[in-house]
């Protein structure tokens, strides 16, 4: 059976586990207890663009990434950083800032796609905001603006609006990927096979090396944390996470065989380990300047 056909059938199914109730859709119980507070956007994202035979977008580390690196940095918080973050969040009852690590990604929209990566040419890693992010819709031209939202003195709701990007953003910008080259769309358009199935290297970033973990968020982020903490002294900019990862997309071997072995996950999966430590040392770090 066609693989974009199963995958048809698997959206479809999540499309109706949501009935309609008052005042919106209603998430469904599992083993007693709710799968998720919000209904989910992307299963019926994804239908659409499939019926439409677009293009499948790509998220950043995936739900697990970007929740581990919430966990990190909200373990790092300082007490000021960490009440105010506690008190906007108050906002969504229920709602921690794993929770929201993936907001962005679950409301993304044409307007908003750009903002969760930043092309390189292939011969520079340094980031040039005329070529590389005009108009400010880059990844590093995303985090800045909301941080600066963030920072104001507008309304909670848009300041909340502000931390679900920078938290989001801010994971996004350490995947190596989502600093890539501009010829190949962040290594989306490089097919491989990985885990004995087909896939592409963006995608084998975003989700394949920390599955292949098989721990769960609370374990990674404890193992992770003593990393984490003593990646706290090195803060860097969104510019300077962009360039690293940039550089890291350009060491040798990064680029595997068509089809990847044991020895490509072994050798960048403490590489992996090292942007997702760094980016909640880093995202603390902000939040901590940000919200005394």
């Amino acid at each position: 059976m066609n693989p974009s056909f199963i995958l048809f059938l698997y959206l479809a199914r999540r499309c109706r586990r949501h009935s309609v109730v008052k005042g919106g859709l209603q998430p469904v119980k599992a083993s007693g207890s709710f799968i998720s507070r919000r209904p989910p956007v992307w299963p019926g994202v994804l239908l659409g663009l499939l019926m439409q035979g677009l293009p499948m977008p790509s998220l950043a580390w995936g739900t697990q990434g970007h929740q581990v690196i919430a966990g990190l940095a909200y373990a790092q918080l300082t007490p000021a950083a960490r009440k105010e973050v506690d008190r906007m969040l108050a906002k969504e009852p229920g709602e921690t800032l794993e929770s929201i690590s993936t907001w962005a990604d679950e409301h993304r929209n044409p307007s908003t796609g750009a903002w969760h990566y930043v092309n390189f040419p292939r011969d520079s890693c340094t980031y040039d905001a005329q070529r590389d992010c005009q108009d400010g819709r880059c990844v590093v031209g995303a985090i800045e603006r909301e941080l600066e939202v963030l920072a104001s003195n507008t309304s909670d709701e848009n300041r909340l609006k502000a931390l679900k990007y920078v938290v989001h953003l801010v994971g996004d910008v350490h995947q190596p990927l989502h600093a890539g080259y501009l010829d190949d769309k962040g290594g989306n358009t490089y097919q491989l096979q990985a885990f004995m199935r087909g896939s592409n290297l963006h995608a084998l970033w975003d989700t394949g090396l920390i599955r292949n973990l098989d721990q769960d968020t609370d374990t990674l982020v404890k193992r992770l944390l003593p990393h984490s903490r003593a990646a706290a002294s090195r803060n860097g900019s969104a510019v300077e996470a962009a360039q690293e990862s940039c550089r890291i997309v350009g060491t040798p071997g990064f680029y595997p065989a068509r089809k990847v072995g044991m020895d490509y996950i072994e050798h960048f999966t403490p590489t992996m380990e090292q942007r997702l430590a760094q980016a909640g040392a880093r995202l603390a770090g902000t939040l901590n300047r940000i919200l005394r």
